[in-house]
């Protein structure tokens, strides 16, 4: 299972009953957040999953809208005792940015580590701890190097008791080449792996957090398919269009058309300007083009399941 939160749905500045662009995942005892803008761990407070099992931030870009809020919340992380390490990824010139960032959270009782993504290829990360999560992000185009992220929960093959008992695999052994995708086990001279009783990959989960660009042509196939598609549409006035062009951002029609090229399950859209103070307004212009779409509100969230 993969639990879904819109932190915030705001862009530029917080407003009252709408904080910052942000996104927080829920897998596998651990989360995920997407961003950090002032006021994001007020937010996160209000949605109540807690502080200390965010092992890994992730950031868009190095816009204030997005990480300015990181430094208040690593204090937070702290006074809870935190010990545990918290990895942090991002454009190039992470390492420099949170800790200009963080002169005023100093001395933190738990270790930081930084992955920086240079700003021209698609990368990917999968958490040591886990190898059923995989992170991609895509260069996309801001201003300022910015990427789009994608959260995979991939599924095993099916186990196949009756092929173990035809290879004859000790009963004892069965649970961990079930449960583990890389699983190898040497015993009495013969080596045990789990594709021996695995079926092939079965469809996984996949949730696609895009913000602050233009539409770029990598954007649809890398979020192809995908269960969520969350989604920056600054505007919903098909006639702001040339306004958010240059301001290097989207509308919500341009959000829905890579929705539609993408076959995406559903598209939730956020980052919305200051001036948008209602967003319903103006999702007919996304709905014509894509029809399952959602304007996101602060805290909406959504448990998404394996396919039966």
């Amino acid at each position: 299972m993969l639990d879904i939160a819109l932190v915030g749905t705001g862009g530029m500045m917080p407003l009252p009953g709408r904080f910052l662009s942000s996104m927080l995942c829920r897998i596998n005892g651990s989360m995920i957040l997407f961003d950090c803008g002032e006021g994001t761990q007020v937010s996160l407070r209000l949605l109540g999953w807690g502080f200390k099992q965010i092992d890994i931030i992730c950031f868009t870009h190095f816009h204030g809208d997005h990480v300015s809020g990181l430094p208040g919340l690593l204090l937070t992380m702290a006074h809870a005792d935190r010990t545990e390490p918290l990895t942090l990824i991002g454009p190039s010139g992470l390492n420099y940015i949170v800790n200009s960032l963080c002169v005023i959270a100093k001395d933190l009782p738990f270790p930081v580590n930084f992955l920086e993504w240079d700003a021209k290829t698609q990368h990917f990360y999968s958490p040591a701890h886990d190898d059923k999560i995989i992170l991609r992000a895509l260069p996309v185009h801001h201003r300022t190097p910015c990427f789009a992220y994608s959260v995979e929960l991939l599924r095993r093959g099916k186990f196949d008791p009756a092929r173990a008992k035809e290879l004859d695999i000790p009963l004892k052994f069965w649970s961990a080449l079930q449960k583990q995708m890389d699983a190898s086990i040497v015993y009495n001279e013969r080596t045990f792996t789990s594709d021996m009783v695995l079926g092939p990959p079965r469809k996984g989960l996949k949730v696609v957090f895009c913000t602050d660009t233009r539409p770029v042509a990598g954007l649809a196939p890398f979020a192809q398919g995908a269960d969520l598609f969350i989604c920056e549409g600054l505007y919903g006035d098909n006639d702001l269009l040339e306004k958010a062009a240059k301001r290097k951002h989207m509308i919500f029609s341009e959000a829905a058309a890579i929705a539609k090229s993408a076959d995406v399950k559903e598209l939730w859209l956020t980052h919305f300007s200051p001036s948008l103070p209602d967003p319903y307004n103006y999702l007919g212009n996304a709905e014509v083009i894509f029809g399952n779409v959602k304007a996101g509100k602060d805290r909406m969230s959504r448990s998404l399941r394996f396919e039966e």
